[in-house]
C-alpha cells in the first residue's frame, strides 16, 4: 500500500439525474475543483469512502436511499465524519431544512441555482475545512512538542544521571568491564538524544520558517556512503547487513542537510523496526528528471492503520522497535516535509511481518 496525497480540492457530487450532474459538475471545474460522481446513496457512501473527498454535494431525493439517511451514515462513521456536506435539493420547507442541519449537513443550497451562489457557498466551507484542520496541525504540532520535551528528552537524562551517579559515588567498587558497559550506555543514550534533539531543532525552524533551503549540485552517492558510515555500529548491534546500491556517482540538485536528514532517519527508523541479522538496502532509481531512492527492510512491516496515520503528526502513533527502541515519529515528519521542499515525494509500501520500503524522490541535475 503506497500513500498518496492530493493536491487539488476533490468533491464528490451526488445525484440521481445526470444532467445536474453534468451541469454542477462544468460550473465547479470554473474553479478547477477535480469532480467525482455518485448516482445512488449507496454508491455515494462507498464512494466517499474510498476517495475522502473534501466535500460532498448531495441532492435528497434519490430512489432506495434518500440523501438524509446518506448523510446520517457519513456522520457515523470515524473516517468520514469530517467531510462537509452541503445539501443540494429543490426542498425548500424550513423543516426539511432543518432537518437536513441536525444530520449534520453544514449548509442548503435549493434548486435551480445561481452558478455564483454555488461556487461561493462551496470555496466557504472548503476554506472553513481547511482553517479547521490547520488548526488541528497546529495544536497537535504544539502538543508533540511538549511530548518530546517533558518525555523524551527527559527521560535519557535520568538514565545518564544514574549512570553517571554510579560511577561518581561507587567509582572504586566497580571493575573495569563493569565501569566500560556503563559508560558505552551512556554514550549510546547520548547519541539517541543528540539525534532526536538534531530533529527536534530542524523541526521547530522548519514550523516557524527559519529553516534556510539551500539547494546545490552534490554527489548523492557521498551521502549514503557516509550516512551508511554513521549507521553501522547501530546496526551493527542487532547483526543487520547494511547493504549499498548507491556507489556509482549521481548528482541531484537538493539541499544537502535535508536529504542528509531523511537518508538518517529512514535508515534508522529500518534498523529499529527490523529483526536480530535481518538486512536492510538501500536502492537508487533514476526516473525521467528524479532520483528515486527506497529504503528496504524486511522486518516487522506495518498494518493498514499504521500505514495511514504515517506523516500526520496529529495521528501519531509511536511503536516500540524489535530491541525495545523508543521512537517519537518525528523523523518520518521531517522525512515528508523536507521531500516535500525539495520539490520530491514520499510514499511507503509495506506489508506486516514481512518488511517495509520507503521510497523518496528527488530532482537529478540537469546539466
Amino acid at each position: 500500500m503506497a500513500i498518496q496525497q492530493k493536491n487539488k480540492n476533490l468533491i464528490l457530487v451526488v445525484d440521481d439525474n445526470f444532467k445536474n450532474l453534468q451541469l454542477i459538475g462544468n460550473v465547479l471545474r470554473q474553479e478547477d475543483y477535480e469532480i467525482a460522481i455518485a448516482t445512488t446513496g449507496i454508491q455515494a457512501i462507498k464512494t466517499t469512502k474510498e476517495i475522502k473527498p473534501d466535500l460532498v454535494l448531495l441532492d435528497i431525493m434519490m430512489p432506495e436511499m434518500d440523501g438524509y439517511e446518506v448523510c446520517r451514515q457519513l456522520k457515523l462513521d470515524e473516517e468520514t465524519v469530517e467531510i462537509p456536506v452541503i445539501f443540494l435539493t429543490a426542498k425548500t420547507n424550513s423543516e426539511e431544512i432543518i432537518k437536513g442541519f441536525e444530520l449534520g449537513a453544514v449548509d442548503y443550497i435549493t434548486k435551480p441555482f445561481h452558478n455564483k451562489e454555488l461556487l461561493l457557498r462551496v470555496k466557504t466551507h472548503l476554506d472553513l475545512k481547511n482553517s479547521k484542520e490547520e488548526l488541528r496541525k497546529i495544536n497537535a504540532t504544539k502538543d508533540k512538542f511538549f511530548s518530546i520535551i517533558a518525555h523524551d528528552l527527559k527521560n535519557p537524562f535520568i538514565t545518564m544521571l544514574g549512570f553517571s551517579s554510579m560511577l561518581v559515588t561507587d567509582y572504586y567498587e566497580f571493575s573495569d568491564e563493569e565501569k566500560i558497559e556503563y559508560l558505552n550506555e551512556m554514550e549510546k543514550v547520548a547519541k539517541k538524544s543528540h539525534q532526536l534533539l538534531e530533529n527536534l531543532l530542524q523541526w521547530s525552524r522548519s514550523q516557524t520558517g527559519r529553516l534556510d533551503f539551500n539547494p546545490k549540485k552534490f554527489d548523492f552517492s557521498v551521502v549514503v556512503a557516509e550516512n551508511i558510515t554513521l549507521l553501522e555500529s547501530q546496526a551493527k548491534t542487532k547483526k543487520i547487513n547494511l547493504i549499498n546500491n548507491c556507489i556509482d556517482s549521481i548528482e541531484v540538485f537538493a539541499d544537502e542537510d535535508m536529504v542528509n536528514t531523511i537518508i538518517r532517519n529512514l535508515c534508522s527508523n529500518a534498523i529499529k523496526f527490523t529483526r536480530e541479522r535481518g538486512e536492510i538496502s538501500i536502492n537508487c532509481k533514476k526516473n525521467e528528471d528524479k532520483l528515486e531512492i527506497s529504503i528496504v527492510d524486511n522486518g516487522i512491516g506495518m498494518d493498514e492503520k499504521t500505514l495511514k496515520a504515517l506523516f500526520k503528526i496529529e495521528y501519531q502513533q509511536t511503536k516500540t522497535g524489535t530491541a525495545n527502541e523508543q521512537g517519537t515519529g518525528l523523523g518520518l515528519i521531517l522525512c515528508k516535509e523536507f521531500t516535500e521542499k525539495n520539490n520530491g515525494e514520499i510514499w511507503v509500501e509495506s506489508k506486516l511481518g514481512t518488511g517495509s520500503t520507503f521510497t523518496f524522490s528527488i530532482p537529478l541535475f540537469d546539466k
